[in-house]
């Protein structure tokens, strides 16, 4: 498929769908007239980068978990090393706070919408 096609089944931006291609995040095979051409896996690759991003990982840290991720699902494989295992449990303990963090201002929200929904005497 052509990146118009591309950016339209997935929501990204052809500008965006470019930039992952010069980060090393995804490949395209070019046309002879210079197109790129997407095969049917990089629907997949390109909702695994946003979601990758969505988490808060960079695109070097993507660059380095996508060869560790199988596209069609998005689970593991086993090409991980030692040092993106280190890296992925920094992010994921950095997720882990960001949540907790969202957690505390959703209950400090209820307690505000509660306060207010009390008719006032």
């Amino acid at each position: 498929m052509r990146i118009g096609e591309l950016a339209r089944r997935t929501g990204v931006s052809e500008r965006s769908l470019r930039y992952y291609e010069q980060q090393g995040l995804m490949t395209a095979e070019r046309t002879p007239g210079g197109h790129r051409e997407y095969g049917e896996g990089a629907v997949d690759r390109v909702i695994r980068i946003q979601e990758l991003y969505a988490a808060g990982l960079c695109s070097e840290k993507i660059a380095q978990l996508l060869p560790c991720m199988r596209d069609s699902d998005g689970g593991p494989s086993r090409t991980a090393n030692g040092k993106l295992v280190s890296d992925l449990t920094v992010e994921r303990e950095r997720i882990d706070r960001m949540i907790a963090d969202l957690l505390r201002s959703r209950e400090v929200l209820d307690e505000v919408i509660e306060a207010a929904s009390v008719p006032a005497e």
